[in-house]
């Protein structure tokens, strides 16, 4: 299986996050994607090729104009203050507060800002465009007749959504991936989520949408992370109404419960009948994930991998969440490989 990998994703290193009421660093950090990035090579998954620019037209079919815009010059803005710190927002406009979007770049911040989990700094534009242009990458390679492709993003992207960031999440690389493939003449996408954490950002680009079937097995929103989106009974609208499912699992699920939700999406996958698959990534659903309560281990995601395979269908694999950094390379290859080998 090809992996597409760029190092810009080092120029993204936040020195901290709001998390329980402190400060602390960020657990989602380069060694990340440096720990993957060496299992595909020791374990000769297959060829690492390095991004092509496609530039920002393919994004803007996910992302606002405003959005990336204010976005691409945080930075700048902040260092014109004389910071050198990261840039956190401390102020969001919540439910009794207006909408609408200040000059004040905190004003914006917040405005553009679910949490205080997606530090900028001077990096994190780059890192993230990069990121995007990994996913349309392996991307292309599938329309042009790879059957599988890995797309090893990192900042990752399932949080993003059109104007919004957070959760570690800047640009939706999975949603930018599953446009390009419709842009290029896929007549539907489906895109199964397996971190963690609900892919907010994900199922709200596409949840008026019929042409994208979004699922995601998570925990439960009403105790995780991002407690907002997630719930079973959010099933699309619109045009999507019915091409959304959600698949909450409680704290501790192992295996036998997860396989269960897993066999769930596969099925519904497998009606929807897709041209395409897209499945984000994440492995912090492993037991020993710092950040996560699942309770999945090593070898169960060779069996994820056999599972997906069955569905039969072109398979683009966008790297999102992990943060046991020694098993994470580990857990994701071993989904790969359990893909390649079935």
């Amino acid at each position: 299986m090809l992996t597409i990998y760029s190092d810009d994703h080092h120029l993204h290193h936040g020195r901290c996050e709001l998390i329980d009421g402190e400060l602390k660093p960020c657990f989602e950090m380069p060694s990340r994607a440096d720990h993957v990035l060496q299992q595909v090579r020791e374990r000769r998954l297959g060829e690492v090729r390095g991004p092509e620019d496609f530039g920002r037209a393919p994004i803007e079919r996910i992302h606002t104009p405003d959005y990336l815009r204010f976005f691409e010059g945080a930075w700048a803005r902040w260092a014109q203050l004389g910071k050198g710190g990261d840039l956190l927002p401390f102020t969001w406009p919540a439910r009794t507060l207006r909408g609408v979007l200040p000059d004040s770049l905190h004003g914006q911040l917040g405005y553009y800002s679910f949490d205080g989990g997606a530090p900028i700094t001077a990096g994190t534009w780059q890192a993230a465009y990069s990121a995007a242009q990994v996913a349309l990458s392996a991307q292309r390679c599938m329309a042009e007749g790879a059957y599988s492709a890995f797309a090893l993003c990192r900042p990752p992207g399932h949080h993003a959504a059109a104007d919004l960031m957070g959760g570690y999440c800047y640009l939706n690389n999975a949603a930018i991936a599953a446009q390009a493939f419709l842009d290029q003449g896929a007549a539907r996408v489906a895109i199964l989520d397996v971190d963690y954490h609900h892919g907010n950002g994900t199922q709200s680009i596409f949840y008026d949408r019929a042409e994208v079937l979004f699922t995601s097995i998570h925990g439960d929103p009403r105790f995780e992370f991002p407690f907002f989106l997630g719930y079973a009974d959010e099933l699309g609208e619109g045009a999507g109404a019915g091409y959304n499912l959600n698949l909450p699992l409680p704290a501790g699920s192992a295996w036998d419960v997860w396989s269960a939700a897993l066999e769930q999406a596969c099925q519904r996958i497998a009606a929807y009948a897709p041209d395409v698959l897209v499945v984000s990534l994440g492995v912090d659903t492993f037991k020993e994930d710092p950040i996560s309560q699942f309770k999945l281990d090593s070898p169960d995601y060779l069996r994820m991998g056999e599972r997906i395979a069955r569905l039969g269908k072109p398979t683009l694999f966008v790297m999102e969440g992990g943060y046991a950094v020694a098993e994470i390379g580990i857990n994701a290859v071993n989904v790969l490989e359990g893909f390649e080998g079935a």
